[in-house]
């Protein structure tokens, strides 16, 4: 069903996080939001781990990552969140895999990936997971494509995907695997209504939703916009609370979270975009 203009939106603000930061990592498990790693104010990766407790509102700090990393990929097994890839203080990207456990409050280090990346997209499918893409050191868009066993805790390689791809989006249909990271240009009417770059994109309601970013002005956009697949156009939703850009992101449910970024300098902001009650 989908849900009908700008006023089926509403944005929900969550206490900021204890640490600003940029390119951080997040998972959601169990009723908690995980937020790991990412640049902090002196432009450096972080170890900082942090979660916020979705009922009580409330954030607690984590033991730190082993390894500090920013641009990382992370996804839920269980009681575990993996930490993918990433890069490194020098700006290197690093081949590192490491989990926390949740019930242990503790990390520990897993088999690395075949190829150091960051960028990397990450899915779970019966246990296992996936790992698609990303950048090497030579800075190129990687095609290689690995499976994690976490009974034997090994990658194994499995053919490459024809277009080599960083950063790019995934999501598991049936038993197919799909990575979006190329674009065809739309006519003039169907383009968004504020021209925009390093911004946050996600789907809620039958709607694909814009948020933020950088336009032709030297401060972040406030703007949001949906395009309703129904009614093929665009359509103005309710601004952000903090206006910024390079923000990390989570769907969870009927919320789209847009966590840290840059505003001024880097964010603590953690604010969803959600659908109002009985949409």
């Amino acid at each position: 069903m989908s849900a009908g203009g700008g006023r089926a939106f509403a944005w929900q603000v969550f206490p900021p996080m204890p640490t600003c930061r940029v390119y951080g990592t997040v998972a959601h498990q169990d009723g908690h939001l995980l937020v790991l790693g990412g640049c902090g104010r002196a432009g450096l990766p972080l170890d900082t781990a942090e979660t916020l407790d979705m009922a009580s509102h409330t954030w607690l700090a984590l033991a730190p990552l082993p390894t500090a990393r920013a641009g990382a990929a992370a996804v839920v097994l269980g009681k575990q969140v993996l930490v993918v890839g990433g890069v490194d203080e020098v700006q290197s990207p690093v081949a590192a895999v490491e989990a926390f456990l949740m019930d242990e409050g503790r990390w520990e280090r897993r088999a690395t990936l075949p190829q150091a990346a960051m960028g990397v997209a990450t899915v779970e499918r019966d246990g296992m997971v996936y790992a698609l893409g990303g950048m090497g050191p030579d800075t190129a868009p990687q095609a290689q494509v690995c499976v994690y066993e976490p009974r034997r805790d090994c990658w194994l390689s499995l053919p490459s995907m024809p277009t080599p791809c960083y950063g790019a989006s995934t999501f598991l249909h049936g038993n197919k695997i799909y990575v979006l990271g190329s674009w065809t240009k739309l006519p003039r009417s169907l383009r968004m209504r504020d021209k925009r770059a390093d911004f946050v994109v996600g789907s809620l309601g039958g709607h694909i939703v814009a948020i933020g970013g950088l336009g032709n002005q030297p401060c972040p956009l406030g703007s949001v916009e949906s395009f309703s697949l129904a009614r093929r156009r665009w359509e103005a939703l309710p601004a952000m609370p903090t206006a910024r850009c390079s923000c990390s992101s989570l769907q969870a449910g009927p919320r789209l979270f847009v966590i840290g970024g840059v505003a001024q300098g880097p964010s603590q902001a953690v604010e969803a975009l959600c659908l109002r009650d009985g949409v």
